[in-house]
């Protein structure tokens, strides 16, 4: 099955076992250096929405106290600092949060040498293509932090819904041609977090059987490829209307799946669950249902499925992870979700960010 390869178990090492959670703990980041947290880190700054958004997950918001503006869309991120800069993040915003820890995603490379040289501690992850990678990433921010069960049951959570909505495609071996186009011929194509995406909800994306990364192609390589389905976000609503996109398959037939930017450019546990279940629910109407969304309370830390609510003692309110059920409403003409739908939108990516 499809799924099976995508949520696939990622390596893991000693330092991020969930059952050992103890301090000090020594974890080698990406950049190759040995990053050592004495104790538990009660101040914790992120430079990317998405380690924000895992932090919340996990059940450590409230030992955030910084987070980038592309995160505002986190219960509770108006109390936070926001360190974002013009580009990227400001040292200075970083600083003054007093932070234990910074953790920085992919995206934030430029970052990570100024923050050291700041006397502060970084941790800065690898880039996050796949379900694995986010696994992972979602366990060692859960061990960096102090919130290993909470790590555990988020992945465990997001890995529920990965098979769920496999289910739901198992077997269709006509799989649409789709494509995330990013404007001035700019497309998400394979070895990427959006790639693995559009796989999990059932579709292939064109612009990987030849590309990788985010390249820049021609109007001619794209009515090549011929896309059944464009994947659009609120930066990206009318692109099919336009050239050469309307010339398309897609184009022709308004098939369009429509998604939040932050869910598409933010690889972490929610974000994973909300483009599995509202992309299913667009490109196979007829055969998702929407019971088919696994909620955090029927799930444990090991993914097994419970017949009632989580019996643990509740988290405190701050902690609480959300979950932001999906919407699944797969009603519009071919595969175009009404827009109203998904309401109100919250700030997202641009595409200097996508990979964060």
């Amino acid at each position: 099955m499809l799924v099976g390869s995508l949520a696939a178990p990622a390596a893991a090492t000693a330092t991020v076992q969930a059952d050992d959670c103890s301090f000090p703990v020594t974890v080698t980041d990406a950049t190759g250096t040995e990053v050592t947290i004495e104790k538990r880190p009660e101040r914790v700054t992120t430079t990317n929405p998405s380690a924000a958004q895992t932090m919340w997950e996990i059940g450590g918001r409230s030992q955030v106290v910084g987070l980038t503006q592309y995160a505002s869309y986190l219960e509770g991120a108006e109390s936070r600092t926001n360190v974002s800069a013009s580009f990227g993040v400001s040292v200075e915003r970083v600083v003054d949060t007093e932070p234990d820890l910074v953790l920085a995603p992919n995206a934030s490379a430029g970052d990570v040498a100024p923050l050291r040289q700041a006397g502060l501690t970084v941790y800065h992850f690898p880039a996050a293509t796949t379900i694995a990678d986010i696994r992972e990433k979602t366990t060692t921010t859960g061990r960096l932090t102090g919130n290993c069960e909470g790590a555990a049951e988020a992945n465990a959570w997001m890995d529920a819904n990965v098979e769920a909505v496999g289910e739901v495609t198992a077997g269709v071996e006509d799989r649409p041609k789709a494509l995330y186009p990013l404007g001035s011929g700019y497309v998400a194509a394979g070895d990427t977090f959006v790639s693995s995406l559009i796989e999990l909800a059932g579709a292939e994306n064109v612009a990987a059987r030849n590309h990788t990364g985010y390249p820049q192609l021609s109007d001619e390589v794209i009515l090549r490829m011929d896309p059944d389905v464009l994947f659009v976000t609120e930066n990206s609503a009318d692109i099919a209307t336009t050239e050469p996109y309307a010339s398309t398959t897609a184009g022709e037939g308004n098939a369009t799946v429509f998604l939040r930017v932050r869910d598409l450019n933010q690889p972490a546990p929610r974000s994973v669950v909300n483009v599995a279940h509202n992309a299913t629910a667009q490109l196979y109407p007829d055969r998702y249902d929407a019971d088919s969304y696994v909620p955090r309370s029927a799930v444990t830390p090991f993914g097994t499925a419970t017949t009632a609510t989580q019996t643990s003692e509740p988290t405190p309110a701050d902690n609480t992870p959300s979950t932001d059920r999906p919407t699944t409403d797969a009603s519009g003409p071919g595969f175009t979700v009404v827009g109203t739908v998904l309401a109100v939108l919250a700030l997202g990516t641009g595409f200097s960010r996508r990979r964060s």
